[in-house]
């Protein structure tokens, strides 16, 4: 009877310090719940003025304030500047009382379309083959974008089209940016300098560029190689988005 008796008044002993433990701490918590005001993607000619719809964002029914960032995704601006074309993430943050956190995100596409004859900058859509075999994977990939740097020198995001940053989804570290030097746009007459592909490195070399004002078209086509004995041929075709 001893033996019982002890066991049983150390199992009470033992509930009850896990009550104790635990007895002041919620087990029920309102994460952030946000209601977005306009598009999830906006698209602003360059130049042009920008307001933000913004969001609402509830915690159990009652409005709470948050937090925006902005980040440009070539051109690395974190406010966003009508002035400067680029693909900007806008994010909206929230933090209950309990110290859970929340974020919501759109798109705004800051953009200036060249008219292929006098420029060629502007929002592209992309279909990439490579060593000549295309598939669904590769087709209309959202989005490259070129931009004036200065005088007759250009920037594009992604001179392979986005066959590995959009097309493979490794996201833009894997992207080839590249210079592109206008000589003659109507003549197609350009210069485009050796790049490597972001984290794979390796040479795209042997640059061709030719653009077609009439169906808003700019094809490219180039050598990477990849290492001293693996190469791949791209055929790129830049079709301009028209929004």
């Amino acid at each position: 009877m001893k033996k019982i008796f002890l066991f049983l008044l150390a199992g009470s002993l033992l509930v009850s310090c896990e009550e104790d433990s635990s007895s002041d701490v919620s087990t029920v918590t309102n994460y952030p719940t946000f209601e977005m005001l306009g598009d999830d993607v906006i698209f602003v000619p360059k130049g042009s003025e920008f307001t933000d719809p913004g969001v609402i964002v509830t915690e159990d029914g009652v409005e709470i304030p948050y937090a925006v960032t902005v980040r440009g995704q070539f051109r690395g601006g974190t406010t966003l500047n009508t002035d400067v074309d680029d693909i900007y993430q806008v994010t909206y943050s929230a933090v209950n009382v309990d110290g859970f956190p929340g974020t919501i995100s759109r798109t705004v596409i800051v953009y200036d379309n060249g008219d292929l004859v006098n420029s060629i900058a502007g929002l592209y859509r992309s279909t990439v083959s490579r060593d000549g075999v295309l598939t669904a994977q590769y087709t209309d990939l959202e989005y490259i974008l070129i931009w004036n740097v200065s005088g007759n020198e250009y920037r594009i995001s992604d001179a392979i089209g986005g066959y590995y940053a959009i097309g493979r989804a490794y996201g833009n570290g894997y992207a080839a940016p590249a210079t592109i030097i206008a000589n003659n746009i109507p003549a197609n007459d350009f210069t485009i300098p050796n790049f490597p592909v972001g984290t794979f490195g390796g040479t795209v070399s042997g640059n061709t560029m030719t653009v077609n004002p009439e169906t808003h078209t700019i094809i490219l086509d180039n050598t990477w190689a990849a290492d001293a004995s693996t190469n791949y041929a791209f055929h790129v075709v830049l079709e301009q988005v028209q929004p």
